[in-house]
């Protein structure tokens, strides 16, 4: 269920230009006090029609689509009964996800907004109701089906009965990795910081700051643009950030700024209640041959330590690893069917053979910035026929949520009857 409201979610942008091009709309269903629209169901039955190799003119496609639109406003209407809150913190972090999906699936920052025709703040902006809805949708459904497990019987009675549909277990491997970032020396760092500290002094002494802007700012979203970020509302900016542009009078010029995106110079244009115009010039920091030298050699020893001289990697990954989601846990990535792996990882994996570890390689991460890393294959299971022990857990995921969305479609009915519909067709 999650991955279909984050399809969903994945899709506003484009969704919104498509109604926007609409001359003629009409209501088609009506929950609560959210309402969907002709051309959003239109939309939405072309991409699921597309994703499914269905017939975007089935009538019975129209009507599942329709359902799954109205299901998720009948649960995000039953969140406000709830009570259910959304705090800042989770909105951010939600948004910065959805952004590194865009770019994921688009390839760069600079495609996602050629796409969507708007800097990567405004398109945060676009998203940003639609995130706290579907995190609301979200918590409602945790919290009512989040325990919910199959019994080891129901679990054997599932697989007793959809044996034959589930179909070939695919190869999946356990791996982990140790990742480095190049160091940023206090020298590296003092040259860009001198470099936004000299565009500030021209600023100061009369310099055109949207011009500079144009110029030298590295953020590609709004550079052209002259580094205007356009009206922002709390919580969409990094901390960083946020904290100085909100803290600035109309007109009034930020010191040097750091964050992790780089140094910035920051100008309050205009203030609305919440929200704020601002434009600044972003300088990143980049590391020098060296850093990345440094980097490599020292993956290359870590790699030589555990190959040559038996240490054991979840322990020098627990130590060195710049992974702060993965370094506690001894560098352990998890266990992956191979189409569930990016393509950097999945060109290093199927080189490797069981118990091997790579040679460092680059990874480019989603926020614009890389590191290296090496990667070891703890271990690979071929592709094979179901097996309630060997697969147990991957049965059993499918078992838990077979008998989720049994609750589910018994709880959507319930709700039906607790919260106003009308459909329009």
């Amino acid at each position: 269920m999650r991955n279909l409201f984050v399809a969903l979610l994945l899709l506003t942008l484009t969704s919104t230009a498509i109604k926007a091009q609409e001359v003629l709309d009409r209501i088609i269903a009506i929950v609560d006090n959210e309402i969907i629209l002709n051309s959003e169901l239109n939309f939405q039955t072309a991409i699921f029609a597309q994703q499914r190799q269905r017939n975007p003119n089935d009538p019975k496609l129209r009507e599942e689509v329709l359902k799954m639109l109205m299901d998720e406003k009948f649960i995000y209407a039953q969140a406000h009964v709830d009570s259910i809150v959304v705090s800042e913190d989770e909105i951010r972090r939600q948004l910065d996800y959805q952004v590194s999906m865009l770019i994921q699936q688009y390839g760069s920052q600079e495609r996602v907004q050629e796409v969507y025709g708007m800097n990567l703040d405004k398109i945060r902006r676009e998203l940003r109701d639609n995130v706290r809805k579907n995190i609301m949708v979200q918590k409602l459904q945790e919290k009512e089906f989040g325990l919910v497990e199959a019994s080891r019987k129901e679990v054997e009675q599932f697989f007793s009965v959809y044996r034959d549909s589930i179909g070939l277990i695919p190869e999946r491997v356990r791996v982990s990795h140790i990742f480095l970032k190049p160091e940023l020396t206090s020298t590296i760092k003092e040259q860009y910081f001198l470099i936004a500290k000299n565009l500030l002094d021209s600023i100061k002494n009369g310099g055109d700051f949207a011009a500079l802007a144009k110029q030298y700012s590295e953020d590609p979203g709004s550079a052209k643009d002259g580094g205007d970020l356009g009206f922002i509302k709390r919580g969409v900016l990094v901390p960083e950030f946020e904290s100085v542009a909100y803290g600035l009078n109309e007109g009034e010029l930020s010191s040097v700024v750091e964050t992790q995106f780089g140094f910035h110079i920051i100008q309050l244009l205009e203030r609305r209640g919440e929200s704020i115009r601002a434009r600044h010039i972003l300088i990143k920091i980049k590391a020098d041959d060296q850093a990345d030298l440094h980097a490599i050699e020292k993956l290359g020893e870590l790699r030589d330590s555990v190959v040559r001289f038996g240490k054991d990697f979840a322990l020098l990954a627990t130590r060195y690893s710049h992974d702060k989601e993965t370094s506690s846990l001894g560098g352990k990535l998890g266990t992956f069917f191979l189409n569930q792996l990016d393509k950097n990882l999945l060109d290093i994996v199927q080189t490797l053979k069981e118990g091997e570890i790579s040679f460092p390689r680059r990874l480019n991460l989603p926020t614009g910035t890389y590191g290296y890393h090496i990667v070891y294959l703890e271990k690979r299971t071929p592709e094979h026929l179901p097996n309630l022990d060997i697969d147990y857990s991957e049965i059993k995921k499918l078992a838990d949520e077979y008998k989720k969305q049994k609750l589910y479609s018994t709880w959507i009915e319930e709700l039906k009857t607790k919260i106003f519909w009308e459909i329009k067709l």
